[in-house]
């Protein structure tokens, strides 16, 4: 079994202890299988039985400092985490024909995602809570879903939009758990951060690099992809110092806050 098929059965495994197991199962020295053909199988992506999905307006959200309202927010970024799985998972298996270095890359981030979904779950078991024992919305998965066929929209709508969110929401979600005087759960954060730091980077590499191979402009790319896709409006404030370690330029950063800023005036956004 090369690395890519080790991928996929991995990706199907449903329960999340297994999962876990399994992606750490993956030996990195594995011949790749880079230019092997893979079918979707049935199953994809596995997660556990009985998740309750909601629209996200509808997944509770209560205050931090009450045992319930911080349950509730990390079961959130577990279900987050656990999707990072599956996403890392599924660029494994679904792209051929890439550098060893992409493969690589990829494997690294699923055995660091498994590692924050593990920290938080465990940590969520303190408070009484199990994962899936709340609701969960499916956002990111949907965006998986509509770039299944394309790659250079997939380093560019997950890794660098949906992903890049969270460089934004984890200092204040750190702060918050301090707040709230769970510093297990803030530094648990702080991993977290410093981990999704490179896992962005490694998609605008990525984005950057295909771009490149396919003579398009990155910049002017990333909007036409994003309304193709139907990506989500990315909202300030954002965290400039995270986005610049992670890749970004300061001229897409800027293009994010003047796109911020008109939609809250109301002005025109193009």
């Amino acid at each position: 079994m090369n690395l890519r098929s080790q991928a996929l059965q991995a990706l199907l495994v449903q329960e999340p202890a297994a999962k876990l197991a399994a992606v750490r199962a993956i030996a990195h020295g594995l011949p790749v299988g880079a230019d092997e053909h893979l079918e979707e199988p049935p199953g994809v992506p596995g997660r556990p039985e009985g998740l309750r999905f909601v629209s996200p307006q509808h997944v509770p959200k209560r205050s931090v400092r009450t045992t319930q309202g911080r349950a509730a927010l990390l079961h959130s970024l577990a279900h987050i985490e656990f999707n990072a799985i599956n996403l890392a998972l599924d660029v494994l298996w679904r792209y051929p024909g890439l550098p060893d270095a992409f493969y690589a890359g990829w494997l690294q981030v699923a055995v660091e995602e498994a590692l924050h979904f593990e920290l938080l779950s465990n940590h969520l078991q303190t408070l009484g809570v199990r994962y899936g024992d709340l609701p969960v919305h499916d956002g990111l998965w949907e965006m998986v879903e509509r770039t299944r066929f394309d790659l250079l929209a997939r380093m560019a709508l997950v890794p660098r939009t949906l992903e890049a969110r969270g460089l934004d929401a984890c200092p204040l979600v750190h702060k918050k758990l301090l707040d709230a005087g769970d510093e297990k759960a803030a530094a648990i954060i702080a991993i977290i951060l410093r981990d999704e730091v490179g896992h962005v980077a490694l998609g605008n590499y990525w984005y950057r690099k295909v771009c490149q191979e396919q003579g398009l402009p990155d910049f002017a790319t990333y909007g036409e992809l994003a309304q193709r896709y139907r990506a989500p409006r990315l909202r300030g404030p954002f965290n400039r110092e995270a986005r610049l370690e992670a890749g970004f330029t300061v001229e897409e950063i800027d293009e994010l806050e003047r796109l911020d800023a008109a939609f809250k005036s109301g002005l025109p956004t193009s």
